[in-house]
Formats: structure tokens, sequence, C-alpha cells
């Protein structure tokens, strides 16, 4: 932590915090209900969250700022995301590119791509 940045610690607490325009950078969250919480317009890279619990969790407009919005660069590329040992049973992905996309040693049982069972796609392929 560089030496002009202020510590603050809360501790066995309870808090609403409302944090704009700050740079929270190598924060560290532990042991604590963050329910109802609301992040937008926010430099996620390298988040780690481990051991959390998401349901109910809306996931949306994620990856670099599209044309016409003031951030967008027609040549950056966001950096992959990683997910491992999630259970996401039951949720769904709309929308989103998943493009060179790997899932490597997952149940995929009842997955369905545009309302195709994966299990049928795959015996299919393989005729």
């Amino acid at each position: 932590m560089e030496s002009n940045n202020e510590l603050i610690q809360i501790s066995e607490t309870k808090k609403v915090l409302q944090v704009k325009r700050a740079m929270i950078d190598g924060s560290t969250f532990q042991d604590i209900s963050a329910k109802k919480i609301r992040i937008t317009d926010a430099n996620l890279s390298d988040l780690e969250i481990e051991g959390a619990q998401i349901g109910g969790a809306f996931i949306h407009n994620i990856g670099m700022p599209p044309e016409g919005h003031p951030m967008y660069d027609p040549i950056a590329r966001q950096r992959p995301v990683r997910f491992e040992n999630c259970d996401l049973r039951e949720s769904t992905v709309t929308n989103c590119n998943l493009e060179n996309l790997v899932i490597d040693d997952c149940n995929v049982n009842g997955l369905k791509i545009n309302g195709i069972l994966l299990a049928d796609l795959l015996k299919s392929y393989k005729k």
C-alpha cells in the first residue's frame, strides 16, 4: 500500500457506504455481508471473489465500453475472465460473447445452447 493512501478500518459494525469517484485499489473485504451492493461504472480488473454466495446476483453490461461511450477504444480487448469451482446450476447466460470459451471438466447435464441440449448436440456431432 502506498504511503499516501489513508487506511480506513471498519470492524464488527453495520455501516452503509456510499463511495463515489474513489480509488479503493487493493482493498480487502473479509467475512462480510454485502447484500444488495450495486457497483456501476467501475474498473474491477483483477477482482477476486472467493467463498461467496451470489444467488440472485445480476451481472450485466460487463466488458469494454461500447461504441459511443466516452471511454470506447476500438482496439482495446478485455482480458479473459476465469470461473473455477462455481455452482452455476439453473443460471442463464444471454446475449454474451462466448467466442473461444473453454469448458473443461464440468457437469453439463441439462445444459442448453439456444434451446438445444448440449448432450444432443454432441451426439449429433459424433455421428
